[in-house]
């Protein structure tokens, strides 16, 4: 007769153990004395993280949120939260109110930065909110009350923007296209050609009266600015990008040869700009 080995003693149900481990551990816990558990240091040994201030975009006429996307992701890597307002370019008036109310939404320091109209939309924006630290211009105007988007374009030679326009009429108004036959060569020189037709054709219109609007008392003289000039654009002529960056006494790079679209062609210039503005804050 063959000998059987004794079976091996069965394990305790898991909720067993648990039900004996588990108490035993809350116990152990709560008998650590208070001197030797996590706190907030108050001893300036451990440095608490600066916050840092939410990035607010604002595209131009002509554009969408998507072409910050290489910049949102630059600045999204370096952990920075970021919102991309969609721009109504219906009005200035409007445009300005519609960014005030996201503003609202947002806690704690923000860096509000505009592309083309778009400085425009931030300048008249911006003063009403004390948690607006900085200003951050690519490309953009930076009226003067009074201002208007169309009064600076056509007052420094070299913008072929107003001979490229299709304006179509729609109830109440008349929207701005760029002719897709002229859109590379006036506002996106340096992107390829392959996406520049692609941005040609999901360009968003302006309205003639948002470009015509006159500014109000400008944020950039009470708020400090940051100003990117794009060295070959065919929109807003650089001569004019550097007489606002001047006059605002913004802290002023140039990209050489960088068209209108510098936010799609140099994303990781824009980005670095705008981190400087950040850090500033700090």
């Amino acid at each position: 007769m063959t000998d059987i080995a004794p079976a091996p003693p069965r394990a305790r149900p898991l909720w067993r153990r648990r039900s004996v481990v588990i108490p035993a551990l809350v116990a152990a816990l709560v008998a650590i004395p208070a001197s030797s558990q996590a706190t907030p240091s108050t001893s300036g040994t451990v440095a608490a993280h600066p916050v840092k201030p939410t990035i607010v975009l604002v595209h131009g006429a002509f554009a969408d949120s998507s072409s910050w996307d290489g910049v949102v992701a630059r600045l999204e890597h370096e952990g920075y939260p970021v919102v991309g307002v969609a721009n109504p370019l219906r009005g200035l008036e409007g445009d300005s109110a519609y960014l005030s109310s996201v503003l609202d939404t947002i806690p704690g320091p923000v860096v509000l930065v505009g592309h083309s109209y778009g400085g425009a939309v931030i300048t008249d924006t911006a003063a009403d909110h004390a948690n607006v630290k900085a200003l951050v211009y690519v490309a953009a105007f930076a009226p003067d009350q009074g201002e208007s988007a169309l009064e600076i374009t056509g007052g420094h030679p070299g913008s072929q923007l107003p001979s490229a326009l299709v304006v179509r009429a729609f109830p109440g108004g008349q929207d701005a296209y760029i002719d897709p036959a002229s859109f590379r060569k006036v506002f996106a020189a340096d992107v390829p050609s392959r996406e520049a037709r692609l941005m040609a054709t999901a360009q968003r219109p302006v309205a003639l009266a948002a470009l015509g609007a006159p500014s109000s008392a400008p944020a950039w003289r009470t708020i400090p600015s940051w100003y990117l000039v794009a060295g070959a654009d065919r929109a807003i002529p650089p001569a004019a990008e550097k007489a606002m960056a001047q006059r605002a006494h913004a802290r002023t790079v140039t990209i050489p040869g960088a068209s209108h679209a510098v936010t799609v062609s140099h994303p990781g210039a824009v980005a670095d700009l705008v981190e400087a503005a950040a850090r500033a804050t700090n």
